[in-house]
């Protein structure tokens, strides 16, 4: 056996061990644990994120006015605890959305930028008082500090802080954007960084930002180039056969994997693999986030099972949208696409299966 061979078979088993006690090890993946909804929050939001004041701050002092199109909402760990309980959401999974760290002027400052935003995430979100009101509220995607993936040195910094957020935060996974400075993911330029969250056994969000080029077509950029971009990545991951060579890295894309549902067949023909269910479409999670409506829904379930479909409300950046609903149910639309059953899996089941050190802080498990 080879040292990768090694570290892989290590990985994989210590994800298999932290998962123990969630859910019996099925083929192809971890069976779900459905957990009956008490009166208490109970969802699990895999979709939300941070803005806290220093990030803020930079993108101020950068001249970034807007995430997607969208002027950057108010945030606070406070405001998304009340957001959470009006929705019935136990935990938010926090992460940075776009433009992650790109605005930085070098690798020294996205290196910083990172080291704080995720010792933030620890230290100012999870490992609080079990007074605190935001006790058992969040978990976290580490922010990985890459903007120049030509630079093979700032490829390693990324690697590193991966290594440091799971191996010695403790953080429930890694966030991770669909290109960076136009090298998107599946790139051999991003190589390394594919190799260590193999390694790490890794569960990894995959969230889209601005094109490199784009049409103008006056609109918010968040409305199509989002959805496509996520899809340019996914696709280019499984022409360059990244699923297949990296197989212990558990991968979450954003907004219903953006259209890769819709043109899983079409996508994947060169691939020589024309059944999206047995192809590694199929293996990908997705969230619900500003996609929970039945055509996106009923196209997710011909890739996928239920197992692999998780809540997720683009809280605060989607605030408008939930600002006009009344209390109780952030995605009601779901309940066109689900049981009551598998409800439970999409809001809360899937999430605990698949973030078992997520579980483990709340008591489960």
């Amino acid at each position: 056996m080879t040292n990768d061979d090694q570290r892989g078979t290590t990985a994989r088993r210590s994800l298999l061990k932290a998962t123990l006690g969630l859910g019996a090890i099925a083929a192809g993946g971890l069976t779900p644990l459905v957990v009956k909804a008490g009166t208490a929050p109970s969802r699990i939001d895999v979709h939300a994120h941070l803005i806290p004041d220093f990030y803020r701050q930079a993108l101020t002092d950068y001249g970034v006015a807007d995430d997607g199109g969208i002027p950057l909402p108010s945030w606070s760990p406070a405001a998304a605890v009340n957001f959470m309980d009006k929705f019935g959401i136990q935990t938010q999974v926090v992460s940075v959305s776009d433009p992650g760290f790109a605005f930085l002027p070098d690798r020294s400052a996205r290196e910083q930028m990172a080291r704080q935003i995720n010792d933030y995430i620890r230290d100012g979100l999870i490992n609080v008082s079990p007074a605190s009101q935001l006790y058992r509220r969040f978990g976290g995607f580490a922010s990985l500090p890459l903007g120049n993936p030509d630079d093979a040195s700032e490829v390693a910094a990324a690697c590193a802080e991966a290594t440091r957020a799971i191996q010695t935060l403790g953080l429930d996974g890694i966030g991770i954007f669909s290109s960076y400075n136009g090298v998107y993911l599946g790139d051999p330029r991003l190589e390394p960084l594919m190799h260590t969250l193999n390694e790490l056994g890794a569960y990894v969000f995959i969230h889209p930002v601005s094109p490199p080029v784009r049409p103008d077509l006056s609109m918010a950029k968040f409305v199509l180039d989002f959805p496509f971009e996520t899809t340019r990545a996914v696709t280019n991951m499984l022409y360059k056969g990244i699923f297949l060579r990296y197989p212990f890295i558990r991968w979450q894309a954003a907004h219903a994997g953006g259209t890769i549902p819709f043109l899983s067949y079409r996508s994947a023909l060169l691939a020589l693999n024309l059944n999206p269910r047995s192809s590694s479409y199929s293996r990908l999670f997705y969230d619900t986030a500003l996609s929970a409506a039945p055509p996106a829904m009923a196209a997710v379930r011909k890739v996928t099972d239920v197992s692999h479909i998780l809540l997720g409300t683009d809280y605060p950046y989607a605030g408008i949208v939930y600002s006009l609903k009344l209390p109780g149910d952030p995605n009601s639309e779901l309940n066109d696409s689900f049981n009551a059953t598998e409800r439970l899996l999409v809001d809360r089941g899937n999430a605990l299966a698949q973030l078992p050190r997520l579980a483990k802080r709340l008591g489960i498990g």
